[in-house]
This record gives structure tokens, C-alpha cells and sequence, in this order.
């Protein structure tokens, strides 16, 4: 009988085929590793928000501040747009800057408008300035349009346009009214977008699930008021804050751009002081909390949502305020 011997094994045709295996094991570890630090690396990158800049105010005419200011926002906001990146991209999950530049866009297009339909011309029945229109159509495009056409290649045509106003107006090739009905019509136009921002941000806590309807109040046509339930995800309540801190950082810069190109207006309804503490009051919407907490209003845990809505309710009313301060 024959036992079984260790010395008959040819151990060296196993040899290769265990180093080979190790081998591809080696390099799949490598690639993950190169992988994951690609990843690391792209996020942390792109992880950032703008900060306020300083305006060059010094021999301006009127209307160049506040399309230079409507510039340089375009620009850093054009050329690292992320809510349309491919869905592979490590971008895609940034969700946070993500909102921060979809609030910037829509301040923009209200900006935009009231230069194209107001700021831009004497009388409503006067011709639209054709790149004040280009502008407001360019920016009015789909934000999360990959391609064909693609989002920011949209809007970096409605930047060049931008460009273009702003070096007519230079060159006494283009038109800026400031008026005070066009302020007024600016500043009813950011408090619109601040009203439904601040409606989103007072919904986020956890034990508000019903509330009445703002549309039925005082309609003499509807009898009760209609109540409406609320439901805001755990994952929104971090998408709409960053959305409205995009928001008021366009509003602060447009303001001081105002403050700057309005100032004979302001000054006259003294209503200069009153601008100042708004956009001093809205430098503190830039709040950047480590985690977005949502406690309960009788908790113990802060609630940053109720936080910033109660800044940006503030410069609302003052806003509100400096309207009718014009209007007088």
C-alpha cells in the first residue's frame, strides 16, 4: 500500500500561479488606493465657498460698480459650477456647495431682470438693452444640464454678454438709471426671493407638520383657512440652508454695489444709514456650522435653519423699510 508523500508534489508549478494572484491583488490594492485619494483630493478641492469681495468704487460711473459686482459673482460661479456634474464625479456628492451656487444663480436672475426690464432703460416702452437680454435668457437655463447644452457653458456665454454691458457702460455706450423707483423695484425683488427662502428655513423643524395656507389668507373668496401639512426631508434641511446662504451672499454684494451707484438717492431719503446696517446684518447669513443641527424650538440643541432665517427676516424688514423711506 502506497501512502501519500509531500516529496511527490511539484510544488514549483504552483509557485506562479500563487505569485500572480498575489501580484493582481498588489495592483487592485494600488488602484483602489489611488482611487479613494483621487476622490479625497477632488472633494476637498471643490469644498469651498466664495468670500466677499471688496468694490473699486474710485471715478465709477453709474451702474459700473453694480455690473462689475453682477461680474465678478458670474464668473466664480460660471467656471466651478457643480449641481450638473456627472453623476461619477466625486463632485456629485458635495451636495452643500452644490445649493450654495444654485441660491447664487437664482439671486442673479432676479438681479439680472430688474437691470434688463428697469436699470437699464428710461420708460418701460423703451427697446431692451440686447445684452442685458442676453444675460437674463443665459442664466435662465437649466441649472443641472449636463450637456447639449451644457449649464455652465451657458452661463459663461451670459457672463461675456455681462461683460459686454458693463465695458459699453464704460465707454458711454449703454444706459444705468438709478432712480428710486428702479431701487425700489430692486429691493421688492430680493425681498420675493427672501420671503419663499425664509418660508423653507421655517419649516425645518421637526414638530411643525401642519400650517396654514398663505395663499388663502384673507382671500375673501375662500371660506377658512386652508391648512396645508409639512414634510421636509432629514437630508433637505442641509440643502436649503446652503441654498439661502447662496442667496444672501449675492444680495450683500448687489446691496453694497447699491450703496455705491444709489448714493444720491439714499442720501436724500436718508435712507443710507438704513442700508448700511442691512448689509452688515446680512454679512452674518455666512454661517458654517460643522453639522446642521434641526432641535426643536424648546430644545436643547440649536437649530441653524431658525438661526439664519431669523438674519435674513431682519434684512428683509429693513429692505421693506428702505422702500418705503423711497416711496416718501
Amino acid at each position: 500500500m502506497e501512502f501519500f508523500s509531500f516529496d511527490k508534489i511539484n510544488l514549483k508549478k504552483y509557485l506562479p500561479r500563487i505569485s500572480i494572484k498575489k501580484g493582481a491583488m498588489l495592483y487592485t490594492l494600488i488602484a483602489v488606493g489611488m482611487l479613494f485619494v483621487f476622490i479625497v483630493f477632488v472633494m476637498i478641492t471643490n469644498y469651498k465657498f466664495p468670500k466677499y469681495f471688496q468694490l473699486e468704487t474710485e471715478n465709477k460711473k453709474p451702474g459700473e460698480v453694480f455690473a462689475q459686482t453682477l461680474v465678478s459673482i458670474a464668473d466664480e460661479m460660471a467656471h466651478r459650477w457643480l449641481p450638473n456634474d456627472f453623476i461619477l464625479y466625486p463632485t456629485t456628492l458635495l451636495d452643500n456647495p452644490q445649493n450654495f451656487q444654485l441660491g447664487e444663480l437664482e439671486a442673479l436672475r432676479y438681479a439680472t431682470r430688474v437691470l434688463r426690464d428697469k436699470l437699464s432703460r428710461l420708460r418701460t416702452t423703451d427697446k431692451l438693452d440686447k445684452d442685458c437680454e442676453a444675460v437674463f435668457v443665459l442664466f435662465s437655463n437649466d441649472p443641472l444640464k449636463w450637456w447639449l447644452p451644457s449649464a455652465e457653458g451657458k452661463y459663461k456665454s451670459g457672463l461675456r454678454h455681462l461683460e459686454k454691458y458693463r465695458n459699453r457702460l464704460v465707454n458711454d455706450n449703454a444706459k444705468f438709471y438709478p432712480r428710486a423707483d428702479n431701487l425700489i423695484e430692486l429691493l421688492d425683488q430680493f425681498c420675493s426671493l427672501l420671503g419663499g427662502v425664509n418660508t423653507r428655513l421655517s419649516h425645518a423643524p421637526v414638530e411643525d407638520k401642519v400650517t396654514l395656507s398663505e395663499e388663502t389668507a384673507g382671500d375673501e373668496f375662500t371660506d377658512g383657512e386652508e391648512f396645508v401639512d409639512i414634510h421636509i426631508a432629514w437630508w433637505q434641511i442641509d440643502n436649503n440652508f446652503y441654498y439661502a446662504r447662496g442667496v444672501a451672499y449675492v444680495i450683500k454684494q448687489a446691496l453694497e454695489a447699491v450703496e455705491h451707484d444709489f448714493d444720491n438717492v439714499l442720501k436724500i431719503k436718508k435712507a443710507d444709514e438704513l442700508m448700511r446696517k442691512t448689509i452688515h446684518l446680512l454679512e452674518k447669513a455666512q454661517l458654517e456650522p460643522l453639522i446642521i443641527m434641526n432641535g426643536d424650538r424648546n430644545g436643547i440643541f440649536a437649530n441653524h435653519s431658525l438661526i439664519l432665517q431669523s438674519v435674513l427676516e431682519d434684512s428683509r424688514q429693513k429692505m421693506r423699510s428702505i422702500q418705503t423711506m423711497l416711496q416718501n
